[in-house]
């Protein structure tokens, strides 16, 4: 009987410790997460954009239920640095997938990388792909003005819509 009972204890004690080991890891792999997207959000919001997208890409396998706020950053990088196709389907599938505040905030960086592409597309002479981007473009930011204004409080939407109607018209 004893042997039983003894039998037990050590295994309460060993799963009490593979419980708080868990717990523990947990602990530091969310610590972990933190600093590397304070890491990430610094480097963004200070212009090193290339370091913020590396850190955000190593980031998004963990990212978990953060996953779309860490991919729409992600894709807010990609935009800032130039990679303007890139941010433009990475916010695409982020607004796909949402609604509200989400899709509104997806769809101005989708919005604004796919004006971007358009103004290169503009200046190598491709009309057609241009055009098509401009209407990309115009659609998203049109959304987002439309269903949350106050996303656009100093106007920069606003202007970038009123030059993709400009530049739709001018291509017509």
């Amino acid at each position: 009987m004893k042997t039983v009972t003894r039998a037990r204890a050590v295994g309460v004690g060993l799963a009490t410790i593979l419980l708080v080991s868990c717990t523990d890891t947990a602990q530091v792999s969310q610590k972990g997460f933190a600093a590397q997207y304070s890491t990430a959000r610094t480097a963004l919001e200070k212009g090193n954009y290339d370091l913020a997208g590396r850190v955000y890409a190593r980031m998004l396998p963990q990212a978990g239920p953060l996953s779309d706020r860490i991919q729409l950053e992600y894709a807010h990088a990609m935009l800032r640095s130039g990679e303007f196709q890139r941010a433009s389907q990475m916010a695409g599938v982020i607004a796909d997938r949402s609604n509200g505040s989400d899709r509104a905030a997806a769809l101005s960086v989708k919005g604004t990388a796919d004006h971007e592409m358009a103004l290169i597309l503009l200046r190598e002479g491709d009309q057609i792909n241009s055009m098509a981007r401009l209407k990309a473009a115009q659609q998203s930011l049109q959304e987002v003005l439309n269903k949350h204004p106050d996303f656009d409080p100093l106007g920069a939407l606003a202007g970038r819509q009123a030059s993709i109607a400009v530049q739709l018209k001018t291509l017509r």
